[in-house]
């Protein structure tokens, strides 16, 4: 069975109830979650041996976090415990034409003051087969770019495949800073994740003739995005979620894999959306176990973003969705009928 790595920061999510504004009432409710992690909780539903690393303080509420994970069968032995807080992030859930709203209150938590002889990489990485992290992680500070590299040099000397969602938070860092620490990053990188926007804002390759607000989306300037991304850095592979927001409730939901000489595209889902935070990290997780299933470059795009449309049905960061589920959605049931 293979065994992957995943890195980054798991934070406490606070959310008011269904799709309350925020303090509608007086009640909020609490769960985990982060880029990383989400990737995580994925593999380990689909029967993955999956290792995640962070940095979490020792008092209940880091004991917490690291037993949300522990639910899920994620080996939780890496975290390193130390520190003073827990990151938080707020959730004001959108509908319809309301937009979903997040602030963050994550600075001075345990990872954004993690040291980079924090880690051992090198006993971390034992026996791995695949490392991802996104670029999520490195935005929060100079230090988590220096640990970042070097968890992906001690994965390249191990042998370890690499993959990065570039997940530009502009609420973190500016673009020229993202695109600096990325563009040292993405040497690294064997198979790259990118969105509509991610692309542009980090390294200034945008598809041309799109509207991703209208929900135009033209594909050829998709496979220029993805080509032009692997020249640049030598990826294996380069994977592209395409979203087309209708509203916040409604959007389009499809993907495309370009693995250096052909060009795939999945079906395009209509989701109704329940929970659309960790969309992305389930479309990740989804490609990260179909590429090492050996799943053909069609069939692997069809699973990730089978797995992403089933996650957005979803409440809270963690896909709670097995391999059969994702299979049967791939394979052209969407009918969403009763199961008896």
């Amino acid at each position: 069975m293979a065994k992957i790595v995943t890195f980054g920061e798991l934070m406490l999510r606070l959310a008011p109830n269904g799709y309350y504004r925020f303090f509608q009432n007086d009640q909020m409710q609490a769960t985990f979650g982060g880029g990383e992690a989400n990737v995580a909780v994925s593999l380990a539903n689909y029967g993955v041996e999956s290792k995640y690393v962070t940095k979490l303080p020792k008092h209940a509420i880091g004991q917490a976090a690291v037993n949300s994970l522990r639910y899920f069968g994620v080996d939780t032995s890496a975290i390193v415990r130390g520190g003073e807080r827990v990151g938080i992030y707020f959730l004001e859930k959108g509908a319809s034409q309301r937009g979903s709203v997040c602030i963050y209150d994550r600075a001075h938590s345990s990872i954004q003051e993690a040291d980079p002889d924090d880690f051992d990489w090198d006993s971390i990485f034992e026996g791995a087969d695949w490392f991802h992290f996104t670029g999520i992680t490195p935005a929060l500070g100079p230090n988590l770019v220096e640990i970042c590299k070097r968890a992906c040099i001690a994965a390249k000397a191990k042998g370890v495949k690499v993959s990065c969602d570039l997940n530009y938070r502009g609420k973190l860092w500016t673009r020229e800073q993202a695109r600096e620490a990325m563009t040292e990053l993405c040497q690294y990188v064997d198979v790259c994740i990118s969105n509509e926007e991610d692309a542009k804002d980090v390294f200034g390759i945008e598809a041309e003739d799109t509207d991703i607000y209208g929900g135009k989306l033209n594909h050829e300037g998709y496979k220029s995005v993805a080509k032009q991304l692997a020249d640049k850095f030598g990826f294996e592979k380069v994977a592209i979620t395409l979203r087309s927001s209708i509203s916040a409730s409604d959007n389009d939901w499809a993907g495309m894999l370009y693995d250096g000489e052909n060009y795939c595209f999945s079906r395009t889902y209509n989701l109704r959306i329940v929970d659309r935070v960790g969309g992305g990290d389930s479309f990740g997780g989804g490609l990260i176990y179909a590429l090492l299933s050996g799943k053909s470059t069609q069939d692997a795009i069809n699973f990730a973003v089978a797995a992403s449309a089933l996650k957005h049905s979803i409440e809270g960061d963690y896909n709670r969705i097995s391999v059969a589920e994702v299979e049967k959605l791939a394979g052209g049931d969407a009918s969403g009928r009763v199961q008896r």
